[in-house]
């Protein structure tokens, strides 16, 4: 006689089997894959969050929306640096209008700030100084480029006379040395760049002028956002400091190095040089245009290239480092072909 257990056939027990594991575990894994997926959802938005907050203290201590500059000085930077080194001539299919948007930002300022300038005029003038300083030959350049001067004085002198609308003598003057500054500013000194441009390896001297340029205002940004506490020109341009400086010259150097080492192939110590002298001349160009801004009462030219402010913002150290660049290319040229 057999005994009856009472216990389940094994069939009927908790199911132990693979089969059954197989059936339970899909509800399982979704349940996984959701919790995984939330802490993913969550720390992409810390991470979001985090950046927003330490983008917008930059912001407020710069005034400048850092990322939208990062972009835009990417995308520039890789127009003119494929315009250099591979057909130079291209490159005034960059310069030349970016002058004369600058031209047209300072006139627009100076008109808004009280002062009678000619624009459709000085646009032409500026166009024929730049288009002379690569397509003439260097006396032909000085002689267009005084000849202008000349002639914006005089017609606006001319104009106002026309005019007849009883403007004081002194504001007179004023917008006469306005005509005869801005050409000289923005189209005289941007065509020193295309006079370089048209030596042999110009574009070269050209890249390195800029790429020194922009590796001291990188400089100074950074450092001066980390370590900046003494004012260098408070009166002029608030939030720059000494520590910011002391960032702008070790990079201008570094990148003047390199870049004279391996691109221009000059001696290091011409690099030191070039660098030193181009920061100096990157520095006065930034306080000038500060000083005339605050002059102005604006903070920027225009607000044409988000993050940076105006494009003569972004000229505003290139534009006296041209004459620099152009006396060392004469100087020290001779060492690349001696």
């Amino acid at each position: 006689m057999t005994e009856s257990s009472g216990d389940p056939a094994p069939d009927e027990r908790m199911p132990t089997s693979r089969a059954a594991r197989r059936a339970v575990d899909p509800a399982s894994f979704q349940q996984h894959v959701r919790a995984a997926r939330s802490e993913f959802e969550l720390q992409i938005e810390k991470a979001r969050t985090d950046f927003e907050q330490a983008n917008e203290r930059i912001n407020e201590r710069t005034g400048r929306n850092l990322l939208l500059a990062t972009i835009i000085g990417i995308a520039i930077g890789a127009v003119v640096i494929g315009a250099l080194l591979f057909v130079k001539w291209i490159f005034l299919l960059f310069a030349i209008p970016v002058c004369l948007l600058g031209l047209f930002e300072f006139s627009r300022a100076l008109q808004t700030a009280g002062r009678r300038v000619d624009l459709v005029v000085q646009l032409l003038a500026g166009t024929a100084i730049l288009l002379a300083a690569y397509f003439t030959g260097h006396w032909t350049h000085w002689v267009i480029t005084f000849a202008v001067v000349a002639t914006l004085v005089v017609w606006r002198l001319m104009a106002q006379m026309a005019t007849g609308d009883g403007r004081r003598y002194g504001e007179v003057v004023s917008d006469a040395l306005v005509a005869g500054l801005l050409p000289l500013y923005v189209p005289f000194l941007g065509s020193l760049c295309l006079v370089l441009l048209r030596q042999e390896q110009g574009e070269l001297w050209v890249l390195t002028m800029i790429a020194t340029v922009v590796a001291a205002d990188t400089g100074a940004y950074a450092s001066g956002l980390a370590f900046g506490r003494h004012p260098m020109a408070p009166l002029i341009s608030p939030k720059k400091t000494w520590e910011g400086f002391a960032g702008a010259a070790l990079a201008a150097v570094a990148a003047a190095v390199l870049m004279g080492i391996f691109l221009l192939h000059v001696p290091f110590w011409v690099g030191i040089v070039f660098g030193f002298v181009v920061l100096g001349s990157a520095t006065v160009g930034d306080l000038g245009e500060s000083m005339i801004k605050r002059d102005l009462g604006i903070k920027d030219m225009s607000s044409w290239l988000p993050g940076h402010g105006g494009v003569l913002d972004r000229l505003d150290s290139i534009l006296p480092s041209t004459i620099t660049a152009l006396a060392m290319y004469f100087l020290f040229f001779p060492l690349v072909s001696a």
